[in-house]
């Protein structure tokens, strides 16, 4: 019996995905359940696990756009396994192995690139050695590919342009993930009226409590007491604050939600990935961080799945990782507002009336101003500056050891 494999459905709203990788080889014994392929899909890469076991044909290549619910291969249900052959995990441990010969002939394909050389006349090699243009960068048009006086003056830089170096190029496709990506970047910035508005923090006394209680607190809790928590504590406040700015817009209507699902922006192997944190107004200082960090390795590992990724009522995006002093982040639609964290730098402040060394950090809010308001944004942003300085007061109702849990 030929049994068809079809694309399964990796969440509401995919209708297609790319075949990113073929873990197996056609006309190879495949065993159920076993992987075949890696899929992306505009949201996240995925395994593909064989039905049955048997021979498998393939029917789609590397790269393909496959709809969901398009055969992409057979396997012969009725085939034997051959005498000898490795079992699903060798046969995976060896294609692993093997990814790096694959991949090998592609990076070395802009090497391979060259130009047309000959012998230049004696006109011609004059003028080449004038300009410091070396011969084998010219395609000669006399006999038998000799480069002529005329070559020589057209390959000529002109307003002195270096010549001489490596100027290869490669070419390679966009995931799928990718793409959506981008197009939604795009559709971003065209589609909604978006704002960034910006401010400072002194993060002093966050500093402060992280060096008195981090040691206890991973000691008790088993994770690090990051700056994420406190971030996210701040935003849920200023969220409950400001209604406007956890709310979308559906059609001619507002939709404002009384929960809020905090998406987090995690840079994977496959490009950003945006994996949310469900009612994180719930959740505690150790909650928050253990989230955080189980979805962050998720993401980063490959494995953080659609419904992980879906949903979400407002964004913060950590720049600061990456040594980013300020920026502008985009929205991610259908949200209408996000926050951008950025490193933090020991600068000049005024602190009572004297100027004071200080670790700060630049915070950037973009917003649509479609249905938020100036006052509401700068409003928002004024507030998460409050309980980042006073975390404290606004955050832990004044008992420390009662926030962390310790």
């Amino acid at each position: 019996m030929v049994l068809e494999m079809k694309v399964p459905s990796p969440g509401e709203s995919i209708t297609e995905v790319e075949i990113a990788e073929w873990l197996v080889e056609d006309g190879d014994y495949v065993e159920k359940d076993q992987a075949i392929a890696e899929v992306d899909s505009d949201k996240a890469t995925l395994e593909l696990p064989a039905e049955e076991s048997g021979i498998i044909t393939l029917k789609a290549e590397v790269g393909d756009a496959v709809a969901v619910g398009e055969v992409v291969c057979l396997i012969d249900t009725s085939a034997e396994k051959p005498e000898g052959s490795p079992d699903a995990s060798d046969k995976k441990e060896e294609t692993k192995k093997e990814e790096p010969k694959k991949e090998a002939p592609k990076k070395e394909e802009p090497k391979k690139e060259t130009y047309a050389s000959g012998t230049p006349s004696p006109a011609a090699k004059k003028i080449l050695d004038e300009k410091g243009v070396s011969a084998s960068s010219v395609s000669g048009s006399g006999r038998d590919g000799r480069i002529t006086k005329d070559d020589a003056v057209k390959a000529v830089p002109s307003m002195g342009t270096p010549t001489g170096g490596n100027r290869g190029e490669s070419r390679s496709k966009l995931s799928m993930l990718r793409r959506k990506v981008a197009e939604r970047l795009v559709a971003a910035k065209n589609e909604t009226a978006m704002l960034t508005t910006f401010n400072e923090v002194d993060m002093s006394a966050i500093f402060e409590l992280r060096k008195q209680y981090k040691e206890e607190f991973k000691e008790k809790h088993g994770v690090s007491l990051g700056f994420m928590s406190f971030f996210t504590k701040a935003v849920i406040r200023a969220l409950q604050m400001y209604p406007a700015v956890n709310s979308m817009i559906d059609g001619k209507e507002m939709i404002t939600y009384e929960f809020c699902d905090i998406s987090i922006a995690v840079s994977g192997p496959k490009g950003l990935m945006v994996p949310v944190i469900r009612n994180a107004e719930n959740l505690t200082f150790r909650g928050i961080e253990s989230e955080v960090k189980r979805l962050a390795i998720r993401a980063r590992e490959g494995e953080i799945t659609v419904d992980e990724m879906t949903g979400g009522t407002f964004t913060i995006t950590n720049g600061g990782v990456f040594g980013s002093m300020l920026s502008t982040p985009i929205i991610n639609p259908p949200q209408s507002a996000i926050l951008g964290m950025h490193n933090i730098v020991e600068r000049a402040i005024v602190r009572d009336g004297a100027i004071a060394i200080a670790p700060v950090m630049y915070v950037a809010l973009s917003y649509d101003h479609r249905i938020i308001d100036g006052k509401e944004s700068v409003g928002f942003l004024v507030a998460i500056k409050e309980a980042l300085e006073s975390p404290e007061e606004f955050l832990m109702d004044e008992n420390v050891k009662k926030a962390l849990e310790l």
